[in-house]
């Protein structure tokens, strides 16, 4: 079915969206209609201007939504790029816990065979950000590797929501910037590295890396990483 003419497939709202007090109205109806339109393949490639016609809005504020929901983790947008840099496609990916666990539509194991290889590899090159990546990680998606996620547990790197409710705002972004320099070492050809780091040196190389420039601080965390554990 043509993504330019409205899906018959049922929309699915789960409570962690229904009962969100993040989110405005229009917000959750987008994301029902996402859910909508992801039926069929695992994934939604609908543009902004079929949103904004579809709820008579303008294209920024449909672009406004969909980072709203990305921010706050419940979708993950995924831009496919050539080899020039020029984006030739958009996914919009349904990444919220309990709309997963309990099943209801797409099952993980189909969402996952949906998925274009050349999208999974492009999500930590060309789209995914420190807070993005986070969110995906600590609820759990599909979308990051089980062998990613065996790493972060044997690193003791893992935390439920209610331990990140009671931590400062500083450590959970210590946290962030590790696990990205992680995953980034883990997604290139240096991610045999991870077998030998372990957590105490991880903390230390960070900690002793914050007195370099704010701006350069995850690229330089990551050479510290690669001249200690490549020796």
């Amino acid at each position: 079915m043509n993504e330019e003419n409205k899906s018959n497939y049922y929309a699915i709202i789960p409570a962690t969206v229904r009962y969100s007090k993040e989110l405005k109205a229009n917000e959750k109806l987008l994301y029902g209609e996402i859910t909508s339109l992801s039926n069929k393949n695992g994934y939604c490639y609908a543009q902004n201007r079929y949103f904004a016609n579809l709820y008579n809005v303008n294209i920024e504020t449909v672009s406004r939504w969909l980072s709203h929901l990305q921010k706050l983790g419940f979708i993950q947008v995924v831009i496919k790029r050539n080899e020039n840099k020029e984006v030739i496609a958009r996914y919009i990916y349904i990444v919220d816990v309990p709309y997963c666990q309990k099943n209801q539509y797409p099952s993980p194991q189909k969402y996952q065979e949906g998925i274009d290889e050349n999208v999974k590899d492009n999500i930590i090159n060309n789209n995914i950000d420190e807070d993005s990546l986070f969110n995906l990680i600590i609820n759990k998606s599909f979308m990051i590797s089980s062998d990613f996620y065996e790493i972060l547990e044997h690193l003791d790197f893992l935390y439920t929501q209610n331990i990140l409710d009671t931590m400062k705002q500083d450590k959970i972004q210590s946290l962030k910037d590790i696990i990205y320099v992680l995953y980034d070492l883990y997604n290139s050809n240096l991610g045999s590295l991870l077998s030998k780091v372990s957590r105490e040196s991880l903390l230390n190389l960070y900690y002793t890396s914050q007195g370099h420039m704010p701006n350069d601080l995850i690229n330089y965390y990551k050479r510290t990483i690669i001249n200690k554990y490549m020796r």
